[in-house]
């Protein structure tokens, strides 16, 4: 699996602010928006939610025909600290790693260069409601 991970703050997290061994890099990976969505449409929870999911078995099913896994991590803070709410964490295969390579990547950026300087103003990304649904993501009113 491929993991598109669009918290700069996690990413962080996950690579020591560029310092841990074999992730002295950070690349920033800029795809379409009709990208990122069909991946969303075409997602299931990584693990089962009797809120989201008929049953088990139900969810089972969803998660072998979906070419893309959603799960959700506690977002951080510029110290790396669990901040109360989530960040959406992408994982990709079969098909959707193949138009993530080839159809949906605009431009690959290493911002490694400056890190700490430039932390990004993140905020929600709007998602129509049935894409909420399906991501178990919360849609702020």
């Amino acid at each position: 699996m491929t993991w598109i991970k669009p918290s700069f703050l996690w990413m962080m997290y996950r690579c020591g602010w560029a310092a841990k061994p074999g992730q002295s890099h950070v690349l920033a990976v800029e795809i379409t928006r009709e990208g990122w969505e069909w991946a969303l449409a075409h997602a299931c929870l990584s693990h089962y939610d009797r809120e989201h999911h008929a049953d088990h078995e139900s969810w089972r099913a969803l998660l072998r025909e979906s070419p893309v896994r959603i799960q959700w991590d506690p977002e951080r803070d510029r110290e790396l600290n669990p901040l109360p709410h989530r960040s959406i964490q992408v994982g990709l295969s079969g098909e959707a790693i193949r138009r993530y390579a080839e159809d949906w990547t605009v431009s690959i950026t290493d911002i490694t260069e400056g890190l700490r300087d430039r932390v990004p103003q993140e905020r929600p990304y709007p998602l129509p409601p049935d894409l909420a649904q399906r991501i178990g993501a919360t849609v702020a009113d």
